[in-house]
């Protein structure tokens, strides 16, 4: 069985064997072996030239990387906590996502790292960094939910010819496991695809990352209790976004329900339901609904940590009022 980080480490390292123009550079990323070990055993393998120990400034991490992309290489940038990606916003911004604009040349560089809370890691490492990101051009957004696609996506991220920020939710790293077996050194999953997790009939969950076991733990409950079947729709790319997997669950169901980590207001999901309003208004027989996290900074406090995030509970009482229309 292989865990989602372990499914991560994978995927770079295959890539890296792959494709000698790919290098791994970041924060303790080499002879520390990262915050998390993800990569262990990295630079005995590959050596320092390609796997770099930077130093702690994310903003000349991400300018190197988008230096090296122009000359072909393909840097894999890790944010030792994706929180401090905040540092290299300039870069990522109003270089990495704007250079084929300029240019006709795209920065092909992957930005990946831990996010999400969830762990007791307080305010400054349990951020969820995506509504940032969602509103600049030019940048693709991942965030896997299973042990399967946080391999295929990355390897996919690793390959398109423009920058990708890919984000990994900690608290997944060493819960999840999956049997890989059979999955082939170069298959990825296309960036851009959605799927549907859970299928259903009643109503449409969207979620991503790892709101998702959330909101499947949510459905259970609502089919064993209330005899409702949610179907769930997994995202795994927010940019770009698979609208046609929502809204041809949406014109099935007449309900939505958008389920994110990150805090309502400004949240992805209000993103969402602009959209399908806009463009299923006459499917929908029920208000969408969004379930987030509240409009604080995350506690560190267990119970202050539990009461901020949404849990099941908060979208099984949603769909609940869903249902009730």
């Amino acid at each position: 069985m292989t865990t989602y980080l372990e499914a991560i480490r994978e995927a770079m390292w295959e890539e890296m064997e792959a494709d000698p123009d790919v290098f791994l550079m970041g924060e303790d990323v080499g002879r520390y072996g990262g915050a998390f070990r993800m990569t262990e055993g990295f630079l005995e393998k590959f050596g320092p030239s390609r796997v770099i120990d930077t130093p702690i400034t994310e903003s000349a991490i991400v300018g190197a990387a988008i230096g090296c992309s122009q000359l072909g290489l393909k840097p894999i940038c890790e944010m030792q906590f994706m929180d401090f990606v905040s540092s290299a916003f300039n870069m990522i911004v109003n270089f990495a996502a704007k250079v084929r604009y300029r240019t006709g040349r795209g920065a092909g560089i992957v930005i990946r790292g831990p996010c999400g809370a969830g762990s007791r890691a307080g305010p400054f490492h349990s951020q969820n960094v995506e509504s940032y990101f969602a509103n600049v051009p030019g940048l693709k957004l991942v965030a896997p939910a299973t042990v399967r696609d946080a391999k295929g996506l990355l390897k996919a991220a690793v390959r398109d010819p423009d920058p990708v920020l890919y984000l990994e939710h900690k608290f997944l790293y060493r819960r999840l496991k999956e049997d890989l077996t059979g999955f082939g050194d170069q298959e990825d999953v296309p960036l851009g695809t959605g799927r549907i997790h859970r299928p259903g009939s009643d109503l449409t969950i969207v979620a991503y990352g790892s709101m998702v076991h959330t909101v499947a733990a949510a459905s259970e409950a609502l089919s064993a209790e209330d005899g409702a079947e949610a179907e769930i729709i997994d995202l795994r790319t927010l940019q770009p976004l698979d609208f046609s997997i929502v809204e041809a669950s949406v014109r099935r169901t007449n309900r939505l329900l958008v389920a994110h980590e990150a805090p309502v207001f400004g949240g992805f999901g209000g993103e969402l339901i602009a959209q399908v309003t806009q463009r299923c208004f006459e499917w929908l027989d029920a208000p969408p609904v969004r379930v987030a996290a509240l409009d604080t900074p995350v506690p560190y406090a267990a119970s202050l940590e539990d009461a901020h995030l949404p849990g099941s509970q908060d979208v099984l009482g949603a769909a609940r009022k869903l249902m009730a229309y």
